[in-house]
């Protein structure tokens, strides 16, 4: 996952692979529910990892549920309460998850109010923000005891009962659907808590919105041995009696909302071989399957398997649609942005839930796509989408309100040369971070996804003589930008490692050249492994730099790592640190940065790592050794050691790395088309 404050993706131009899936959110936190309220074991396979569902794990926890975290991939182990508390007073934190608030609200004040209870339930202000009036009115209607600690309607709430109380279930539970159908989902997961003198129905006043999602609730209700009844979507019925079993094991889809974006992806990008998204498919409890209907409507080309959806692009542009997105009312704003590449106006009908979500996703999608220049009607119900004209598209940032289905959606705006956009532009995308509530690796798997053009990827170049803090500040930069990292002297220091090891003459320039091109590598991080060793210390060795500096005028070795290097140019960019980034392998590098440092600075900072190490050093030897390399590579007849013409020079020698780092970040601002740094307005 990007920590970052913002990540900045670069125009893409095409898309083909395969995703698995992270777990579906929705029947994630029902399961878990369901297997706290079971009585014994439960294993639960592919559940999504996410901030979602780690505030319903950290509240079973604290209500006395055993949550034993699967090995080595494997599932996990929830022991139930059998229906029990175990523990009658708890604050539950619940962040911003509707599916874990709404029904340990229910499930919670139904224990209390029976068994007894103080339970406090609170979130983060996004979650005090979205209402939740309607499930408490009816949970009142029960006789339970629901205050609110703050405005009426809306969460942190208090629940709190008596040892030995009744709740009233004789007449029937009334509770709006036309505001949130997780309202109607929480009391259905919770009622089987006091079915015993009889069965309890319940009625929804008004039209039932996202009915998939409460037939996704009654599907796993049968899983869980609850057999609900019901008629049409208006009336819901449990038996006297019903009591929750284990399944012993169930298995969690994938999550179909999620697939949303990587069937768009499809649609819009796969052009020579498919998007395949495994772990839903046409086998799937989820409504948000359907999404795939309204995929080929405006031209995508589907295939369904029973666990899988492979996607290619098929009209070009998309086809404009009008479409009531009342079943599919979370993945309907993927279409919002597939609207971008269409050729006349979307329109999307039948959202008002859009307004209760993370965010009031009406207005932020219809502010956001502006930005990136398409044309927004909104409603309350309803958004209408235009597409920019070629020249129209903008290079937006884009504010995700803490929603993670506003930054996975609008990073589809990215593919905007496949628009013809003249100029193409990136996508900023601030707060990456939210996308952990469902998807946590969405980006990392989007760039896997993706291709592009070189020359469209950015980069950014640190070249300076040996010891001058090249490595140190280009790793900072990059983790600042979230950008892959290149140390072109590590390639040089490995070969040089290699051919000390294996006794190659390190003056044939063909022999280097040969075991260059064949040398197993592989990075991860700021380490390097070679034929599966991790010899990133080895690197660090006297005698290795010194020969990495004397090979690396080799002509014929030179000619084998240039392609090795130009292949780390790769989205979201680059920031690549040696002695000739900017002036040999990336001269087309927006930023190139040339630091300096004095040589009495280089040589106290190497003895100091030297020492550091427990390596016995000369402080004038080392000196002594820098400045006659640097006078090597300032002369040596292929790429020497010099400048670029356009290069920023940064003198670090008295400064620390968070302050050159800032500079370079503040350089790197001013060339981009985010100068002011893409922060929201507020």
């Amino acid at each position: 996952m990007y920590d970052l404050p913002f990540l900045d993706l670069p125009p893409l131009t095409g898309a083909a692979g395969t995703v698995r899936l992270p777990g579906s959110k929705s029947i994630s936190n029902r399961v878990l529910l369901l297997a706290g309220l079971c009585e014994g074991q439960t294993l639960v396979h592919d559940l999504l990892d996410s901030d979602d569902t780690r505030v319903m794990l950290d509240s079973l926890g604290r209500l006395g549920c055993g949550v034993e975290p699967g090995t080595a991939g494997g599932p996990l182990r929830v022991t139930g309460l059998g229906g029990r508390l175990q523990v009658h007073e708890a604050q539950l934190f619940l962040g911003n998850a509707g599916t874990a608030m709404r029904p340990l609200t229910a499930a919670l004040a139904l224990l209390a109010a029976t068994q007894g209870g103080n339970f406090e339930l609170s979130g983060v202000p996004r979650m005090h923000e979205r209402p939740i009036g309607d499930l408490v009115d009816a949970l009142r209607q029960l006789g339970c005891g629901v205050e609110y600690l703050g405005q009426d309607g809306y969460p942190p709430l208090r629940l709190t009962g008596a040892a030995g109380g009744r709740v009233d279930t004789a007449a029937p539970i009334r509770v709006r659907g036309d505001v949130s159908s997780q309202f109607l989902t929480a009391l259905l997961l919770a009622l089987p808590l006091v079915s015993a003198d009889g069965a309890i129905t319940v009625e929804v006043q008004g039209e039932l919105i996202s009915k998939p999602y409460i037939d996704i609730t009654l599907k796993l209700l049968a899983r869980f041995g609850i057999e609900v009844q019901r008629e049409g979507w208006e009336r819901f019925t449990i038996p006297q009696g019903s009591a929750y079993r284990s399944p012993g094991e169930v298995w969690v889809e994938g999550d179909a909302s999620s697939a949303s974006y990587f069937v768009a992806l499809g649609a819009i990008a796969a052009t020579d071989a498919p998007v395949r998204i495994e772990g839903v498919g046409s086998e799937s409890i989820q409504g948000d399957v359907a999404f795939v209907d309204a995929a080929r409507a405006m031209g995508a080309s589907v295939h369904l398997g029973p666990n899988y959806i492979e996607v290619q692009r098929g009209a070009w542009p998309l086809r404009a649609i009008d479409l009531d997105c009342n079943h599919i009312p979370d993945a309907a704003m993927t279409l919002a942005v597939m609207a971008l590449y269409a050729r006349g106006s979307t329109r999307l009908t039948n959202i008002a839930s859009w307004r209760v979500k993370e965010t009031d996703r009406i207005a932020a999608m219809a502010a956001e796509l502006r930005k990136v220049g398409a044309t927004v009607v909104e409603g309350e119900d309803f958004i209408e989408v235009s597409p920019p004209p070629a020249s129209g598209w903008k290079a937006g940032a884009i504010h995700t309100y803490d929603d993670h289905r506003m930054a996975m959606c609008l990073s589809l705006a990215a593919f905007n040369p496949l628009a013809s956009a003249d100029p193409v532009v990136p996508v900023r995308i601030l707060d990456p971070r939210c996308v952990a509530k469902t998807f946590p690796d969405y980006f990392e798997t989007l760039f896997s996804l993706s291709t592009t053009e070189r020359s469209l990827v950015p980069v950014i170049t640190i070249d300076g003589p040996t010891a001058s803090g090249k490595g140190t500040l280009a790793s900072s930069v990059a983790q600042a930008l979230g950008y892959h990292t290149l140390d072109s002297g590590s390639l040089y220091r490995v070969t040089a490692l290699a051919a000390l090891t294996r006794g190659v003459d390190t003056t044939d320039g063909p022999a280097m050249a040969a075991l260059a091109r064949g040398l197993n590598l592989r990075f991860e991080g700021e380490r390097l492994w070679l034929d599966g060793r991790d010899v990133s210390g080895e690197l660090r060795r006297e005698e290795v730099g010194t020969t990495a500096s004397r090979i690396s005028a080799l002509p014929e070795l030179r000619a084998a790592l240039y392609a090795v290097q130009l292949a780390f140019r790769r989205a979201p960019g680059l920031v690549a640190d040696g002695r000739d980034m900017g002036t040999v392998i990336f001269p087309d590098a927006p930023l190139k940065v040339f630091l300096t440092a004095s040589p009495a600075m280089r040589a106290e900072r190497r003895y100091k790592q030297l020492i550091s190490k427990g390596i016995s050093a000369s402080i004038d030897e080392l000196r002594a050794d820098l400045e006659s390399r640097d006078e090597r590579d300032r002369n040596r007849l292929i790429a020497p050691l010099k400048p670029a013409e356009d290069a920023l020079l940064l003198d670090n020698s008295a400064q620390t790395v968070e302050a050159s780092t800032d500079i370079v970040l503040k350089w790197w601002a001013q060339r981009g088309p985010f100068g002011d740094g893409g922060t929201p307005q507020s």
